[in-house]
């Protein structure tokens, strides 16, 4: 073996080593990182936070909508999570008679809360290392045989996992299938709407302040989980009860302090810490960019609709969120990862993965090219990710005339068999039923601009990719006159008169000229046939090099903290309460306070709105004991590692009390989907005094705050601590 050099050494620690804020840890392997939490800070036993044996911090953290993270805060089944998070729950409960995205919604007894359909709140009973298992009889296999046997073990191993009992599992591969961990979940599926801040609480600042420091947003709403008689999942029901939990968080009233320990205890969505210097410059120079011009197109006729009227401001409320959140977001990650100079660091911890394998003949042999051949299938395949990346946001989030196109074609590929069976009937009511709650939150005229302008940018971006057929024959305006003037499925009378009339003849018909539908049929076919089989072809041959390379990374460089990447699975992550100095000349400070919220409502900017009660409420200084030597703070940033998914999560202390709701990272963060910089990266709270203050004092919803336990610090909350007997010392 070739001795390794001194400067090698000093640059594996410079370019693999992981500080102690980085990574998202499975929590069954958390006994590993005690001592470094406990140095930290941390009074807490690995058992507090992670066990199967006894009830412990797991067991108040749900997975909330599939989405976001949510936390239990009551012994009543009471959870928390963000605004955003529950943000299209308060869209569907609005109308204008009952405006609860401007003027928020609040629940002052149990009969008052209000069900959503579809909705799910999902413990994790366990997560279990299955590799060995998964992996047993493999030896000597290979392609197909060797994936079926796989698939096989996995089929097995979750049937006898959930045997006997209400629990749903799955089993998920782990740092690109070197490893494979079963998640056995509890998921209920009752969940009710309890309360949430007018918009200018959740949401304030808007996009102006999305992704942005300082922050200033009460970014949280309330729900309830309820249960069957036996405390288990059970559909809705009026005579379900309040979920009695194995463990709920108190809540700290104390003094925070910066560089006091934060834990974050999440399901973060998707993270890529291992892609190639080729592959990320890919998607900052193409991808991203490409994608951000066509959710401005959007935007740029969605945010002019709704200052126009309330109605459209209801309707497109959620929609313009979802749009917006990506859209910044990418903007802000490529400026970080710029900023950090990412293909020059990617670059360098190439050189020292290959330098490595270069010492053993075995490492040579299987590691030596990987990087190379990663590179290399990015520039084979980006004309077909590109292509599926500008697909997605042209027929999936551009105009709903494509949804309603997508929606339908269930419908008319199971026509024949409806009306064998002799359900046509009940099927036509059911295509009412859904048309009802489209209808409710679409504008035809805004429809039809988004159209335009997407399908120009569409067509600009795909000129050297290779353009539809169908987009060549007619200009976007003159495709907009044909189906916004002729479609029976993007307007209401038309559609319901096609229903009405509906028979073998009509539908033969509408399948052959509806403009709106030939358009989707025509896209999603060039889509699925041309554009889909490569991009996984892509996928599945990088996920083989990832594969290896990670497995390089994990034999080459034993020492080394290593994590596997977000996968919407259960995960911890630490670090302190602090601020940072992202770029020359500036330095953030820790948290912001309700003096900031008046600061910019002063600016007369509409993202800045507050309402009259509110603003008269912070300006009497009536902090209610929330307040922290005169201040009341409302958002506070750390070094903890988080991403999409994570909104939501709680964010403890040392002690194991939650102090904040995780909602967001800096602009300079959002770069740490694919690189972490310890000294950049911040995620950002909303301070759950703030939440309380809103909740007691702006609400009056003091029946939500007799349900928790507060933890007191110095004399904060003296009277009601005494009072309710439940605050602990």
């Amino acid at each position: 073996m070739k001795r390794i050099s001194l400067a090698l050494v000093c640059m594996m620690f410079s370019f693999f080593q992981v500080s102690a804020e980085e990574g998202m840890l499975i929590p069954s392997l958390i006994k590993a990182f005690e001592d470094d939490m406990q140095a930290m800070g941390m009074k807490l036993s690995a058992e507090d936070i992670y066990s199967v044996n006894k009830s412990s911090m797991k067991d108040a953290i749900m997975h909330f909508g599939g989405g976001c993270t949510a936390e239990l805060v009551s012994d009543q089944g009471l959870l928390l999570t963000n605004h955003h998070c529950g943000y299209s729950q308060v869209q569907a409960h609005s109308s204008l008679e009952n405006d609860y995205i401007k003027y928020g919604f609040w629940a002052k007894s149990r009969d008052q809360e209000l069900a959503n359909p579809s909705l799910t709140a999902a413990r994790m009973v366990r997560i279990e290392d299955m590799t060995a298992a998964v992996f047993a009889g493999t030896e000597g296999l290979s392609g197909q045989a060797y994936d079926d046997k796989i698939k096989a073990n996995i089929k097995e191993l979750i049937a006898e996992a959930i045997e006997g009992t209400h629990y749903e599992a799955a089993i998920k591969p782990f740092n690109y299938g070197n490893e494979y961990y079963m998640i056995v979940q509890e998921i209920f599926r009752d969940v009710r709407l309890v309360g949430a801040p007018p918009s200018s609480v959740g949401k304030f600042g808007g996009d102006t302040d999305n992704w942005v420091w300082p922050r200033h947003t009460g970014d949280f709403s309330v729900f309830r989980i309820y249960a069957g008689a036996d405390n288990k999942p059970a559909e809705y029901s009026p005579d379900n009860k309040p979920y009695k939990p194995l463990h709920y968080f108190p809540i700290s009233m104390k003094d925070r302090v910066a560089g006091e320990f934060t834990m974050i205890y999440g399901f973060p969505g998707k993270t890529q810490q291992h892609l190639s210097s080729e592959h990320l410059r890919y998607i900052m120079d193409t991808e991203r960019p490409a994608r951000i011009a066509m959710r401005e197109q959007s935007l740029s006729v969605i945010d002019a609709s709704m200052r126009s009227s309330d109605l459209l401001r209801i309707q497109y409320a959620s929609k313009q969120a979802r749009i917006a959140n990506g859209w910044k977001k990418w903007i802000g990650q490529i400026g970080g990862l710029q900023t950090v100079d990412a293909i020059q660091i990617k670059l360098d911890r190439e050189k020292v993965y290959n330098d490595m394998a270069a010492t053993k003949t075995e490492w040579q042999m299987k590691y030596s090219g990987i990087v190379s051949e990663m590179n290399q299938l990015v520039a084979e395949y980006k004309g077909s990710d590109f292509a599926y990346g500008m697909a997605i946001e042209y027929m999936y989030v551009g105009a709903e005339s494509f949804k309603r196109s997508r929606d339908f074609e269930k419908f008319v590929n199971k026509y024949e068999e409806l009306v064998e069976l002799g359900e046509l009937d009940e099927a036509i009511e059911g295509l009412r039923k859904q048309a009802k709650g489209f209808f409710k939150n679409y504008d035809e005229a805004t429809d039809r601009k988004i159209f335009i302008k997407v399908t120009e940018e569409y067509i600009r971006r795909m000129q050297n990719i290779g353009l539809s057929e169908l987009l060549k024959e007619q200009t976007a305006e003159e495709l907009a006159n044909d189906i916004y003037s002729n479609s029976v499925l993007i307007n209401e009378a038309r559609f319901e008169a096609f229903l009405a009339g509906l028979n073998d003849s009509t539908m033969a018909l509408f399948s052959k000229n509806d403009p709106a539908f030939k358009l989707w049929k025509g896209m999603s076919a060039e889509f699925y046939q041309d554009v889909i089989p490569g991009v996984r072809t892509f996928n599945a041959k990088m996920d083989q090099l990832l594969k290896v390379y990670v497995e390089g990374k994990l034999e080459m460089f034993p020492n080394e903290n290593h994590w596997a990447d977000a996968n919407s699975t259960l995960r911890i992550t630490y670090g302190k309460l602090e601020g940072s100095a992202p770029h020359d000349g500036m330095a953030y400070t820790e948290h912001t306070t309700l003096d900031g919220i008046i600061a910019k409502n002063n600016s007369g900017e509409a993202d800045f709105e507050l309402l009259p009660d509110f603003r008269a409420l912070a300006e009497s200084k009536d902090y209610g004991g929330y307040d922290q030597d005169g201040e009341l703070w409302v958002c506070f940033t750390g070094s903890n590692h988080t991403t999409g998914g994570n909104s939501g999560s709680p964010v403890i202390d040392a002690e194991g009390n939650l102090i904040g709701l995780n909602f967001d990272r800096s602009w300079e963060s959002t770069m740490s989907d694919f690189m972490f910089d310890a000294d950049r990266c911040r995620n950002i709270t909303v301070d759950v005094r703030y939440v309380l203050w809103i909740i007691d004092k702006y609400a009056g919803a003091t029946n939500l705050i007799d349900e928790m336990t507060l933890v007191k610090g110095k004399s904060k909350r003296k009277k009601r601590c005494c009072r309710k007997k439940k605050c602990k010392k």
